[in-house]
């Protein structure tokens, strides 16, 4: 345990290890794809403390957990129950790969409902809001959980489905919705036919916008983009991952910071490169344990996700602003450990350019595109500016300076006509590789 915590996250994490070895006892030998591997790395499966489990048990990956499900299909071997304890189906969106097909149970899936109420209590939604899903439902669990966790709350569900966006604002206002839930691109895009469709956000009642799916929720120039758009509705950011579920919530007294929900998580964060622990203030890759998701579960899953352990989480001493004391993830989720670029001897990160771009009074949409020369790698930046722009090359020019400010990096920035850059309901994908 972390001696000079305060007793209340001691308590917590006393409940974390209390969950994991029962979570142990059930998966081994039930769960063969974790049985093999423990036994493969010669990890004995009783756990002294948490520190214990994080230096004696293996990391898991994703591509081994594809490459599990490629030679066991369709589900794989990460079950610890036979199929027919199984109720529901979800699939990852495949965007850094080959998507996942994820099971869970009942029971599973229940408690991870309990974590996204957490989610909307966090923004302060309660019953008799009317919520409104603007997002086609596929098999992303994100969907359904949030639909069915604003259902449980007392909540009005308001389906967007199958709906063009002038239909979904419409939709929004006829219907009284006082809450949207939807990626951080799509509220900006809404806002951006509103003023097409000569709709007056101001006349509507949506107080809340719950974003996920990108890092622009925890983007402050973003959310300021996203919340003048809507008439000043606050932004709420969280996120989460289908074979993990709904893992933080964004703390309500300091927009910008996401909670880890750590009584269903225990999570390190590691040096990528070495795999060690790192300390509060860096950067680092967050890893997961499920501890409360036994028919599917995952054990210190290397997520990906490139966070910034809060310095200020209530550890020690006072508790955050927000009154938690659960572990506090600085600027939310900050890109991809995969998607972090060098140019020139300088660390870009995708979060960082959305700031960047989004600072710039002006800008309806961008793209990035990354090219190689000569083992090199050099990015260029296009905009396109709104329809109220009157100089885009002056615009441009501004772009390409606060790049230089923040970066100390010139990156070559150009305006397009209004229209010619795509836009994105789901998660946005603006970086482009190659000229």
């Amino acid at each position: 345990m972390n001696e000079g915590a305060h007793p209340d996250r001691m308590a917590m994490m006393a409940n974390q290890l209390d969950q994991l070895r029962s979570l142990l006892a059930e998966l081994i030998p039930a769960n063969v794809f974790y049985t093999r591997k423990l036994q493969s790395h010669g990890a004995t499966f009783d756990v002294a403390s948490l520190e214990d489990y994080s230096a004696r048990f293996p990391f898991t990956t994703k591509p081994e957990l594809v490459e599990d499900q490629r030679r066991n299909p369709p589900f794989g071997t990460n079950l610890t129950y036979p199929l027919n304890r199984y109720t529901r189906f979800h699939q990852t969106s495949g965007t850094s790969g080959t998507p996942l097909r994820w099971l869970d149970t009942p029971e599973s899936w229940d408690g991870m409902v309990e974590d996204w109420m957490n989610v909307f209590r966090a923004a302060g939604v309660a019953a008799g809001d009317r919520v409104y899903f603007a997002f086609s439902f596929g098999p992303f669990i994100g969907f359904w959980m949030a639909y069915e966790s604003a259902a449980r709350l007392g909540c009005l569900c308001l389906p967007g489905g199958g709906m063009s966006s002038a239909a979904r604002l419409r939709a929004i206002m006829e219907n009284g919705a006082t809450v949207l839930c939807c990626t951080p691109t799509y509220a900006i895009r809404l806002g951006e036919v509103a003023a097409e469709e000569k709709l007056d956000l101001g006349a509507a009642r949506v107080r809340r916008i719950i974003v996920a799916g990108e890092p622009g929720g925890s983007v402050l120039a973003t959310r300021a983009r996203i919340e003048s758009l809507w008439a000043g509705a606050r932004v709420f950011d969280h996120h989460g991952m289908t074979e993990v579920g709904p893992v933080t919530f964004e703390c309500p007294a300091q927009p910008g910071v996401l909670h880890v929900m750590e009584s269903g998580y225990y999570a390190e964060i590691i040096d990528p490169a070495t795999c060690r622990p790192i300390p509060p203030g860096e950067t680092g890759e967050l890893v997961l344990t499920t501890l409360g998701r036994t028919g599917s579960p995952l054990l210190r899953y290397r997520t990906g996700d490139l966070v910034r352990r809060g310095t200020g989480n209530g550890t020690r001493g006072t508790p955050c602003a927000c009154g938690s004391r659960e572990l506090a993830l600085d600027g939310g989720i900050l890109g991809r450990v995969d998607d972090m670029l060098i140019v020139r001897g300088v660390n870009v990160y995708p979060s960082a350019v959305e700031e960047i771009v989004r600072s710039c009074e002006g800008v309806a949409e961008y793209q990035v595109r990354i090219t190689e020369a000569m083992a090199l790698t050099e990015m260029r930046v296009e905009i396109e500016p709104t329809v109220d722009c009157r100089d885009a090359t002056q615009l441009a020019a501004r772009v390409t300076k606060a790049f230089e400010t923040a970066l100390a990096l010139r990156v070559p920035v150009s305006a397009v006509t209004p229209g010619a850059l795509p836009r994105y309901e789901m998660k946005a994908k603006r970086w482009v590789r190659g000229a």
